[in-house]
């Protein structure tokens, strides 16, 4: 049986990484070679996180504009490392914490996790209808239960590589913000300078505003997607045991 796993496991493997070699165009080859973090990361610019960068704009101009270069890679890194603890483990990250740690810290960490989706699923749903709502005459309010039901019924009925082909496509919106950088015409000399030389201030405004920018960019659930998707792709290997998905080859 062990045997006949793992040659299940090393055939999607080839599978895939046929597919990618024998893929003459270059964007769809591109597209094959993006793993899950592309995902994980284009899912953090959510609604939550869209409203406090523009409410940090409007009310610091670009005062707050060096963390970028702080949370980029605060991200990055916490991206790779639950990567690593998904492939190796082949486990998502509540299946190590139960495995390695008392129940306590299984159950507290469950519960935030629950409750900071919660808020961000809501908010997530309302921004999606009101933007549908600018281009069609429906109310709001009226949009968010068939979103709803729309989301949950991809994630019942719809298989995992549905689900990441939409939402790589969907990642392409995100050249929506180069676009809107050049239209809106700023000061590009005052960009680089707030950029690149940090403004530090110890108002309550900024710091909470501070806040803010850390929390919604290195956003919980980004913790156990991610390590959530790495599982998801080995199963789409075919590695259907936990055996099969513990470690990671070199090449991994």
């Amino acid at each position: 049986m062990t045997t006949s796993n793992n040659q299940n496991s090393n055939s999607g493997q080839l599978a895939l990484e046929s597919r990618i070699e024998r893929e003459r165009n270059p964007i769809k080859r591109f597209l094959l070679l993006l793993g899950p973090g592309l995902i994980t990361g284009a899912s953090d610019d959510d609604p939550s996180g869209i409203g406090t960068y523009t409410s940090a704009g409007a009310s610091l101009g670009f005062a707050t504009l060096w963390t970028a270069l702080l949370t980029l890679p605060l991200m990055a890194a916490v991206q790779f490392i639950c990567a690593k603890i998904g492939m190796v483990s082949g486990m998502g990250l509540a299946g190590v914490l139960r495995k390695h740690y008392p129940r306590w810290v299984i159950y507290g960490a469950i519960s935030l996790l629950l409750i900071a989706n919660t808020i961000n699923a809501g908010t997530d749903i309302g921004a999606v209808a009101s933007a549908i709502n600018l281009l069609v005459p429906i109310p709001a309010l009226i949009l968010v239960v068939p979103i709803a039901i729309a989301i949950v019924a991809l994630q019942i009925w719809g298989s995992y590589a549905l689900i990441v082909k939409i939402f790589k496509w969907l990642t392409l919106t995100l050249f929506a913000y180069i676009a809107a950088a050049f239209l809106a015409k700023p000061n590009w000399g005052q960009v680089l300078k707030a950029t690149f030389i940090p403004t530090i201030r110890f108002d309550n405004q900024y710091l909470t505003t501070l806040l803010a920018i850390l929390g919604t960019t290195i956003t919980p659930y980004l913790y156990f997607w991610q390590a959530s998707q790495e599982v998801e792709e080995e199963l789409r290997m075919g590695r259907e045991t936990l055996a099969e998905r513990e470690g990671a080859t070199d090449r991994e």
